[in-house]
């Protein structure tokens, strides 16, 4: 495992300044953010050229990149162009060298639809996806997500269980599972039975903490209660050899000073979490 911090940490900045304030601060691997991913998009209309030149620009730099977060807010079921849509986010982050793709299912929290045929709905979209990347060297990673409203009890990715089903409905080995540490304590709340079902087939990490009410998005061992010697000691159990991802835009309320603090501070606790459970 590599220790990463996904570039929106540094929204404010361009996806370059980013990479180059992560560098001074001693952290050389990230996940792209969509925020950045379309701040990439938006330069031009040749996706993939632009993948090319943001490529060498972090080659250059020595800096990592190997798991992107696809955009954000797509509905690829209440979207008829969203799947469409996805293809040219694909291009650039396959350009860039990124293998591991972060995607939301679409819970389409404005259907009268049940779980069931909400889940069909997703995988039929997904077998779409699937014909675009077959011949791609990339993995799909779909994020396990939390109910959006307190009345929104069924969503159709909620734990390991409901990804994998998913995931063998497409019939692809091209999709695998983004454990998000946040939503699933706000959840299911067992990291370790989640890791130890993903398998193999857990390709990234969202590693985030809360108090178990709202999705906080904190660091390890901030006032959230989730495990995270626990999460340690099961990913390597399982061989987990992706990025230790933190994506905690609950930590971004301060100066940029402040924030370049914070990651000293999140590669010390790094190390111990490592040094811990060896």
């Amino acid at each position: 495992m590599k220790l990463s911090v996904w570039s929106s940490y540094y929204v404010e900045l361009t996806p370059e300044d980013a990479v180059k304030r992560f560098i001074e601060n001693g952290i050389y691997c990230s996940e792209l953010s969509d925020e950045h991913g379309l701040m990439l998009l938006n330069r031009g209309e040749d996706a993939v050229e632009t993948g090319k030149t943001f490529s060498a620009f972090l080659k250059e730099n020595n800096f990592e990149m190997p798991q992107g977060h696809l955009y954000l807010r797509v509905k690829i079921c209440s979207d008829e162009k969203a799947i469409e849509a996805l293809y040219r986010w694909i291009d650039l982050y396959e350009a860039i060298g990124i293998k591991n793709m972060v995607l939301h299912c679409d819970n389409m929290i404005d259907s009268t639809l049940d779980k069931t045929r909400k889940t069909e709905r997703n995988i039929e979209a997904l077998r779409v996806l699937a014909e675009y990347i077959k011949d791609k060297d990339i993995t799909v990673c779909l994020e396990n997500l939390r109910p959006h409203t307190p009345t929104q009890s069924e969503i159709v990715d909620r734990n390991a269980d409901d990804l994998l089903y998913i995931i063998d409905r497409i019939g692809s080995d091209r999709f695998g599972i983004c454990l998000d540490t946040g939503h699933l304590n706000l959840t299911d709340k067992n990291q370790r039975e989640f890791i130890f079902k993903a398998g193999k087939k857990l390709k990234a990490l969202h590693i985030a903490n809360n108090e178990g009410e709202t999705d906080q998005h904190m660091m390890p061992f901030s006032r959230g209660n989730v495990d995270f010697i626990d999460v340690m000691k099961a990913l390597k159990e399982i061989g987990y050899n992706g990025l230790f991802n933190l994506e905690i835009p609950g930590e971004r309320r301060a100066p940029l000073e402040v924030l370049d603090l914070k990651l000293h501070y999140i590669k010390e606790v790094y190390d111990y979490l490592d040094k811990v459970t060896e």
